[in-house]
């Protein structure tokens, strides 16, 4: 893999607005670029890609030589169109940007994208074309948006690049207006592929994708060319099915829970209720039992030819019954159960009563 630092000139003049290539020259020039700086910065990780425009009140360098491919490709976004390109300077500059790389080691290249007329005579163009031959730059030339009878720009690009050329290392690609995308016809030209090794994977890869060979990875994006993405996506699919399925088991044992928290709940209240009218039932009873005993004695303590009246007495005084039932524990003297087994008592007792009233009754008559 070639160890390489490259600056691309962008031309950002009016002719940009253009619509010859699908959708404006300038939009077709950025997808071009932006597949360039990921086959640059893919084929090696210690390439560096630096950007500037070369229309404008002046030449702007854009972001320097990087390998941070997010940074490149967001200094793209925003640019405005206007002026007239100015080859020249931009490539001085893009050669100072280079002189300054941080790793010496890399080599050198500046790819130009031109796609409006040529201001600069053929003379001055070989000059610079020297001086970057002295210096060891490589130099590719992206001649676009040219007009049928403008020949003279192409007689300028190519003397430019002879002034450059050395061991064939720079290249001069013509792109005419068509159907086909400027990113489709620079995906198979040395620029992209480079001299028979800077494509790599990432180039095998696009020139796949731009035949329509690339269909079925998984979320839509080829490992081959941003091996990290796919990685992250991956992780991040699988994150986040992890934690769904870990949601929907909890959800499936709290829903349980709640169910046998309820019917659990259920059955203590249903038990602690029969619990409670059994405890009732005995205690009534029992205070029937001792209110019953109770009466018995009173009864047999006292003589037995009133021990009947005093029975009724006992049993008419409802005061006295309220009282004895209210000293026993447990026992509610107005429940209507009690008062209802009282005046069953009640009524008992009185009947009995007048059953013996009439038969003593009956013999003083006989007589």
């Amino acid at each position: 893999m070639v160890l390489e630092a490259t600056m691309i000139c962008i031309d950002n003049s009016e002719w940009m607005r253009n619509g010859d290539y699908s959708p404006t020259r300038f939009q077709a020039q950025a997808d071009a670029i932006n597949l360039i700086c990921g086959a640059k910065t893919q084929s090696n990780p210690e390439n560096t890609v630096g950007v500037l425009t070369m229309a404008g009140k002046s030449v702007r360098v854009l972001v320097t030589p990087t390998s941070d491919l997010g940074k490149i490709l967001a200094c793209m976004h925003g640019l405005q169109i206007g002026g007239e390109m100015n080859l020249a300077a931009g490539i001085q500059v893009a050669q100072l940007a280079l002189k300054h790389r941080q790793n010496k080691k890399q080599q050198q290249r500046i790819i130009v994208f031109a796609g409006s007329p040529v201001k600069h005579d053929k003379k001055s163009l070989e000059v610079i074309g020297k001086k970057l031959k002295k210096n060891s730059v490589a130099l590719d030339i992206v001649n676009f948006g040219q007009e049928d009878e403008d020949e003279e720009k192409t007689e300028k690009l190519e003397a430019l690049l002879a002034a450059v050329s050395n061991n064939d290392a720079s290249h001069h690609v013509q792109v005419p207006p068509g159907p086909n995308a400027l990113s489709d016809v620079l995906i198979s030209s040395p620029i992209f592929i480079g001299d028979g090794e800077g494509g790599s994977g990432f180039a095998a890869a696009a020139a796949a994708a731009a035949a329509g060979g690339v269909s079925g990875f998984d979320f839509g994006v080829d490992p081959n060319l941003d091996p990290e993405l796919a990685l992250a996506l991956r992780v991040s699919m699988e994150e986040e099915r992890a934690r769904q399925e870990a949601a929907a088991k909890k959800a499936a044992e709290d829903a349980t829970k709640q169910g046998e928290g309820q019917s659990s709940s259920q059955d203590a209240t249903m038990t602690d209720h029969d619990e409670e009218n059994a405890l009732l039932q005995q205690a009534l009873a029992m205070s029937m039992d001792d209110a019953a005993k109770t009466v018995d004695t009173d009864m047999a303590d006292a003589p037995d030819d009133s021990s009947q009246a005093d029975k009724s007495k006992v049993l008419g005084d409802q005061s006295s019954i309220s009282s004895i039932l209210a000293a026993l524990p447990g026992v509610d003297p107005n429940d209507p159960s009690i008062k209802d087994l009282l005046a069953s008592m009640q009524s008992q007792t009185e009947a009995q009563q007048k059953d013996e009233n009439d038969k003593d009754k009956e013999p003083k008559a006989d007589k």
